[in-house]
């Protein structure tokens, strides 16, 4: 209907309002008096509710609901969430909109409706022929690109906690079972790990070059089964996500996907693109929310590891105790930073490497606990106490710079002219900024 305007709405109509509690309920009209109606709600109660903020209610409609709201007598807010609440309590989380799938996060593991068997069911068959799944919608686009002789994408979008990282990674299994059934790597000789390890040599992305080698580490090359694509799903978990109100393992950035065939349809690459990184959340953190996960996993590190970064508790470190969450329920984080090693061992990072991500990982968390006071002279910021002079000398080694040059890039701002080069001295809020600044800097940096 015409927003606004009610839709043959009158004294016997099943119709929705409003509700503070529900959002919306049923009822049905008892009264009509000028542009206001009285409504019986199937909770029993009598409210009053003007005209034009009803909506009609569909009493045809099936019990279960439907496959495709298209088929709604009414597509509006209540109809939409009433029919995907119906689905829902049947574990029917996906539902279309035309050539729209919209799914609902069941947070439980349904892992029935992702097996080979179901991949299977969905390759080749037409749109609308099977119930709606995330399969259809990648069997939808493989073989329109397929046919077309075109590239297509697929928009993956959802508040946080609504599943899209998981949607995601069930696309990219289904595309490389669609792409990989006829195993290159199996016809050529060569395994997974080969193809992992030649990727990473053609590539210069940083970190996010895993979630590339996450879509060949998919495709299997025995018995045309595909694996469980969990190789480099600890490393991208651990510098991407971070636990949010909703949401314990949210992905904090935006990330393009590109996933490359031939023209048989075989994986032939990948490629990768992150869009706005959360660098905010490296120096500032609401409880009860967390930082990135790799912080609190190199704080459960084994105690050589710790000595050699000189860590410890994370609650000594600033960047980390600004919330009193340091824990995930269900979540070892020692066993997650060895799991973690073990997934770069797999890709092909080396022990040096390695030791650099980490080594620039300890030493943000050092470089937050960098503390600045005025000078005794000047306004001029300078280093708090002793234990800011040893984060500042563990920071510099962790990174291999001057700990002198690294105080007064902290501490000065320098301005570079045509004629000169200009260094004005900070305040202790400056200074704060400053490294706060750095800290996110670096940060992106190892993440890109």
């Amino acid at each position: 209907m015409i927003q606004g305007i009610p839709e043959n709405i009158v004294v016997g109509s099943h119709v929705w309002v409003g509700d503070p509690e529900l959002v919306w309920i049923d009822g049905l009209v008892l009264n009509i008096n000028g542009e206001e109606a009285e409504i019986q709600t199937s909770n029993e109660k009598k409210v009053v509710s003007r005209l034009s903020k009803l909506h009609p209610k569909d009493v045809d409609a099936p019990t279960d609901g439907v496959d495709d709201m298209t088929k709604l007598a009414y597509l509006h807010e209540p109809g939409v969430l009433h029919n995907l609440e119906t689905r829902y309590m049947i574990n029917e989380i996906y539902t279309y909109t035309g050539n729209i799938l919209i799914a609902i996060n069941p947070f439980q593991s349904l892992s029935h409706l992702y097996d080979a068997n179901v991949m299977q069911s969905y390759k080749g068959a037409a749109s609308g022929n099977l119930t709606p799944h995330v399969f259809a919608i990648a069997e939808a686009a493989y073989r329109a690109m397929m046919t077309e002789e075109k590239s297509n994408s697929i928009l993956v979008s959802g508040e946080s906690g609504a599943g899209k990282t998981e949607t995601t990674k069930m696309l990219m299994r289904y595309l490389a079972y669609l792409g990989g059934h006829t195993a290159v790597a199996a016809t050529e000789g060569r395994t997974v790990e080969q193809q992992v390890l030649e990727v990473r040599k053609l590539s210069k992305s940083g970190l996010w070059l895993l979630f590339c080698l996450h879509v060949l580490a998919l495709v299997q090359s025995k018995n045309n089964v595909v694996m469980s694509g969990n190789i480099s799903n600890p490393v991208l978990e651990a510098f991407g996500n971070a636990k949010t109100v909703r949401n314990d393992n949210s992905s904090r950035f935006g990330k393009f996907v590109e996933i490359q065939f031939d023209d048989l349809g075989r994986i032939s690459g990948a490629a990768i693109r992150t869009y706005l990184l959360e660098k905010s959340r490296v120096c500032q953190v609401s409880d009860p929310e967390r930082n990135y996960h790799c912080f609190y996993l190199l704080c459960a590190s084994p105690p050589e590891e710790k000595e050699k970064f000189k860590l410890g508790d994370p609650r000594s470190f600033h960047y980390l105790n600004q919330s009193n969450c340091y824990e995930l329920v269900g979540v070892n984080a020692a066993q997650e930073y060895l799991s973690t090693k073990r997934a770069m061992d797999i890709v092909g990072i080396s022990q040096e490497e390695q030791d650099a991500i980490f080594r620039v990982i300890a030493a943000i968390l050092h470089l937050g606990n960098i503390k600045f006071a005025k000078s005794e002279e000047t306004d001029s910021a300078v280093l708090e106490d002793e234990e800011s002079k040893f984060h500042l000398q563990t920071t510099a080694e962790l990174l291999m710079c001057d700990p002198n040059v690294l105080e007064a890039a902290l501490c000065e701002r320098v301005m570079i002219t045509p004629d000169d080069i200009i260094k004005r001295s900070l305040d202790p809020l400056g200074a704060t900024v400053s490294r706060d600044g750095l800290a996110k800097t670096i940060y992106s940096r190892l993440f890109d």
